[in-house]
């Protein structure tokens, strides 16, 4: 099932239970009591540059509450939190893009999104944990085949490197926009 085109249709974030951590770092569910942490994020244009690409514009409450509830329909949405303070957000979702899926079409393909929105805390750490959890949640806990890290883009060094640390690997650079990559991991190690 994937989230229709009009994200806004989504009624509300569908919750979940599943809580993971690692030292300082945790991930808990993302809830409708979290948009005062996630609207500054998605007006900040330097974090929207990282997450969506050059020029995006700031969002209203109404199109980040779109955004959250229409992918909440069919994935996990966390928030990170680092020492307690909440810092990010990520989410575990079934693949939504036909041409990956269309690769593996016998597996469990899933995608990982993150956000790290407090600036402070960009290259320190947290995004890399914070991924590494949801990677060991995917395969051990759900059973998924394949994952996928999808608009990597070239402008955003820090995460590339993430990813390729925690054993992704490029697939594809394609795209409307040719500064887009698609990193993938098979196996979690």
């Amino acid at each position: 099932m994937t989230p229709s085109d009009d994200t806004r249709s989504a009624p509300r974030i569908r919750e979940h239970s599943v809580a993971l951590s690692e030292g300082a770092v945790a991930l808990r569910p993302m809830t409708e009591g979290d948009w005062a942490i996630l609207l500054p994020w998605s007006q900040d244009v330097d974090v929207l540059h990282f997450s969506d690409g050059p020029g995006v514009p700031p969002r209203s409450l109404d199109e980040t509450q779109g955004i959250y509830r229409g992918v909440s329909q069919d994935a996990y949405c966390f928030i990170i939190e680092w020492a307690g303070r909440a810092v990010g957000e990520c989410w575990l979702q079934r693949l939504n893009l036909d041409w990956l899926r269309d690769l593996h079409p016998a597996k469990d393909c899933r995608r990982i999104d993150i956000t790290i929105g407090e600036k402070e805390c960009w290259g320190k750490g947290v995004g890399t944990i914070a991924v590494r959890l949801l990677v060991g949640f995917a395969f051990a806990s759900e059973g998924a085949d394949v994952l996928f890290a999808c608009d990597v883009a070239d402008y955003n060094p820090r995460s590339r490197r993430m990813f390729e640390c925690l054993g992704f690997e490029l697939l594809e650079e394609r795209g409307a926009d040719p500064s887009r990559s698609y990193l993938t991991l098979r196996k979690y190690i």
